[in-house]
This record gives structure tokens, C-alpha cells and sequence, in this order.
């Protein structure tokens, strides 16, 4: 009645951080949140099929290619990124790549040196949804 139950990782929930001073180099592979405060040197990679948030902080720098769902970025990343979903880049928030994005948010201050490309959000199934057609 009062046991742990397994849940799935809620949207914006954090469950790694890699803090200020620590240095990765290499790929980072990650599934739920993911909150970057230090550096990364190397690219970040969300696990296919799963629900992921990427907060990279004002003090953080990523330099390698970045593929997540969610990405909330106010520092620096050097190299592509593909957002599956909703990229929201904070004042201080800069790109130097491409980046493909369903749903972008920029706050002013923020800066892409790169293209932007924009690609249709995965269809999410709708809760009782079979693979037939509606009768009309």
C-alpha cells in the first residue's frame, strides 16, 4: 500500500548533474533530466524512445553534438543539436551549429550561429487510438 513505486521520469525532472569544475570528455548517454553546471567535451545523447530534458546552466559548455527531447539552455554549445520537441534558450544561451528544433523559444539575448531547421513534432498516440480509421 505504502511500497516505492516504479514511475516514469516526469518532464523537467532532474536525475543527473554534472557540476561546476567537473570536465567530461567523451559521450554522454542519459535518460530522464540531465542538469550541466560544468563541461562536457564530447556529445550528449538522450536514450531513443524516452522522455529527456537537457538544462544546461549559464556556466556550463557543451562541445560536441547535442540530441535530446527538451533542451533549456543558457550557456554554450559548440556543435549540432537536434530537439525533438521544445528547445527554450535563455538569455545567455548560445549555439554555434545547426540546430533542428519542433518548437523553439528564444529569450532576448540569446544567439544561434547556424542554421535553423524546423521539423514536425513526433505524433504522440492518443489514448485509445487503434491503428484503424475512424468510420465517418
Amino acid at each position: 500500500m505504502f511500497g516505492i513505486k516504479n514511475k516514469a521520469p516526469t518532464p523537467g525532472r532532474i536525475d543527473s548533474l554534472i557540476g561546476v569544475g567537473t570536465r567530461i570528455e567523451g559521450t554522454v548517454h542519459f535518460t530522464g533530466g540531465l542538469r550541466v553546471d560544468g563541461e562536457i567535451h564530447g556529445a550528449v545523447e538522450a536514450v531513443a524512445a524516452a522522455a529527456s530534458t537537457l538544462v544546461v546552466s549559464d556556466q556550463a559548455r557543451v562541445e560536441g553534438a547535442v540530441n535530446v527531447s527538451h533542451l533549456v539552455l543558457n550557456g554554450t554549445i559548440v556543435g549540432p543539436v537536434h530537439v525533438e520537441h521544445t528547445l527554450e534558450m535563455q538569455p545567455k544561451a548560445r549555439i554555434i551549429g545547426d540546430v533542428s528544433y519542433a518548437s523553439i523559444e528564444m529569450h532576448q539575448g540569446a544567439v544561434i550561429e547556424g542554421r535553423l531547421i524546423h521539423t514536425a513534432a513526433p505524433a504522440e498516440p492518443k489514448p485509445g487510438a487503434t491503428d484503424q480509421a475512424d468510420p465517418v
